[in-house]
Order: C-alpha cells, then structure tokens, then sequence
C-alpha cells in the first residue's frame, strides 16, 4: 500500500487515523511503554517515536496483520488467549509484535530471551508470567510447523 504521508506525523497515527489500522495503541508517545509496536522490516519499532515518511519501501507489519486469512488467530494470538495473558488489552498488539519479532529469528527461546525482549513493554495487569508462558507455548508449536 502507498500513501502520502505529512513529513511531522509519526507512524503510529498514520497507521490509525490515515490508515484506519487502530489496532496499533498509543499509551505514552514517548516509545517508554511499547504500546505502539509494530514490525518494520522485520524489527520491532516504536510507532510513536518513528516518523510515517522514515518507512518508505519498508515492510510495515501491525497486529492486524498476524491473522490468517480466513480472519484465523496466529499461533501466538491463541496462546496468550490459553494462558490467560489478556486483561485489559491495551499492552497486547505492542506485546504481539515485540514476541512475534522474536519468535521470527530465535526459534527456541528461553524464558530470560522473552523476558529480556518484552523488556520494553509495559504491561499492568498480568504480571507478565502468562505473557512469558504464552510466547514459550507458541515457539514450541511453531517448531512443528513446515517451513
């Protein structure tokens, strides 16, 4: 997709407000609480600190974009559902982003690799324990996926 951009808007409000892709949440704006995670070319950027126009020709990749086709849940979607790493919602598209960079490159990551990658997203009401287990869940039943 190419759309026009106004140079001083950062990403995370072009994505919602010109996009219309408000999965995206913005909580601080100031790249603090990983609220606005999205994939840039294959790495997890803060939306809010990035400027629309810095992802021209990138690979842009928000939470709307983990479900399958048919509108299926991702492997790492259904996990956080099974392992209760929902409450309010708001830290999840930021926190799917981050784990989902993550599962990409490290195929078999350890609790302190999930721990040290959500580092930079804040989270209030689980206490993370079941975002941690959610990611372990879904690297081990992506391992069994075709490449």
């Amino acid at each position: 997709m190419e759309r026009a951009a106004d140079p001083r808007m950062h990403l995370a409000d072009f994505l919602r407000h010109e996009v219309g892709l408000t999965g995206t949440h913005v909580g601080c704006e100031h790249g603090v609480c990983g609220s606005c995670t999205v994939i840039v070319d294959g790495r997890p950027v803060r939306s809010c600190l990035m400027l629309a126009v810095q992802v021209d020709g990138a690979a842009v990749e928000t939470v709307e974009g983990l479900t399958g086709a048919s509108g299926s849940l991702s492997r790492l979607q259904r996990a956080f559902s099974e392992h209760h790493a929902l409450q309010c919602g708001f830290c999840t598209p930021g926190m799917l982003m981050t784990l989902e960079a993550l599962l990409r490159t490290v195929l078999n990551p350890t609790e302190t690799d999930v721990r040290d990658a959500i580092s930079g997203n804040i989270c209030r009401c689980t206490g993370y324990q079941g975002i941690v287990e959610a990611a372990l869940t879904a690297a081990k039943d992506r391992q069994g996926e075709p490449a």
